[in-house]
């Protein structure tokens, strides 16, 4: 490492531990030989690297070797920077085949264009000296909103009408959010529940991660949609619901689940969940159903899934 970077490690980083300072990095292609220790150099400033991110997946924690916890040693910050990584496949709704791949470009172009707006993750796209386009992103203390709602310490009755219609309104901030980008022709392209956290203190859901695009013939929006029901499911039913759980359920409930009432993206997942919970008002179980495979007709914008959200949080709210 050049001397006078070893030196701002130790001027701004006195407590680290100057042996396990490794390299400068300026050019990041080789993400997986970057690690602790290294000092990755952005547009003049220099990030310290602490560790490699990763995300909880099916119960399992996914590292994610190119996105890197760092500290700004200018600034002091704590930041995350995602470097240059490509990959794609192909994803499955029913019999129509959505070929999804990652984009850095994408996500450093839609950075710009939601700067200053809070429902979104905040930072900078910063190319490296190789061109590479790194993303420094602010970092967001919070969890991800299927974990706040599984926190909640109470049965599925009354948790739906004492903590469900505060979530579903935050939800609704998130949907429109969705539907600004959706405005200029973008998309988030991986709508998942652990990519909207909510913010500690504040309680506001911001979204994340959002360097997968798509290219979809039938509805250029329609993986986010789908993205949107799933959450919403969850947050409706406080989990997910699969033949494995309808056991605790009583028999003429299990009777009456047929392939109608499953996901059309999930098989797995009962979207009907108003069979489980009779108490869930039909139109927002309407809603659910949009998503399922028996559902005659699919949700074409995010504009059309508000229009029937909102009036379900107007009933569902308490009268001032």
């Amino acid at each position: 490492m050049a001397l006078d970077v070893r030196e701002l490690v130790r001027e701004r980083m006195p407590d680290f531990p100057m042996a396990r300072c490794g390299r400068l990095v300026t050019d990041t292609s080789e993400f997986m030989r970057i690690d602790y220790g290294d000092v990755i150099e952005l547009g003049g400033m220099h990030y310290l690297v602490f560790k490699d991110e990763s995300e909880r997946r099916f119960g399992l924690e996914d590292p994610k070797y190119w996105v890197k916890r760092c500290r700004c040693l200018e600034s002091g910050e704590s930041k995350i920077l995602k470097l240059v990584f490509y990959e794609s496949f192909t994803l499955h709704l029913g019999a129509i085949a959505v070929q999804c791949y990652r984009s850095p470009q994408k996500e450093a172009r839609i950075l710009m264009e939601v700067r200053g707006d809070i429902r979104f993750m905040q930072g900078v796209p910063i190319n490296d000296t190789r061109g590479n386009v790194v993303r420094v992103l602010d970092i967001i203390r919070g969890k991800p909103i299927d974990v706040v709602a599984d926190a909640i310490e109470a049965d599925h009755e009354t948790y739906f009408y004492e903590h469900f219609p505060d979530l579903l309104a935050r939800f609704i901030t998130a949907c429109e959010a969705i539907a600004s980008l959706h405005d200029r022709f973008e998309k988030h392209g991986d709508v998942r529940r652990d990519h909207l956290l909510m913010e500690h203190g504040t309680r506001q859901c911001r979204w994340i991660d959002f360097d997968y695009a798509f290219q979809s013939h039938e509805n250029p929006f329609g993986l986010d949609l789908f993205g949107l029901g799933n959450i919403l499911l969850f947050l409706v039913g406080k989990g997910i619901y699969t033949s494995r759980e309808l056991a605790r359920f009583p028999a003429p409930i299990i009777q009456s689940i047929n392939e109608d009432d499953l996901s059309l993206m999930f098989p797995h997942r009962i979207m009907n969940i108003g069979k489980l919970f009779p108490y869930i008002p039909k139109e927002l179980n309407y809603i659910l159903q949009h998503f399922s495979s028996g559902a005659p007709l699919f949700y074409e914008s995010t504009a059309e899934l508000l229009d029937d959200l909102r009036p379900v949080l107007k009933t569902m709210q308490p009268a001032p």
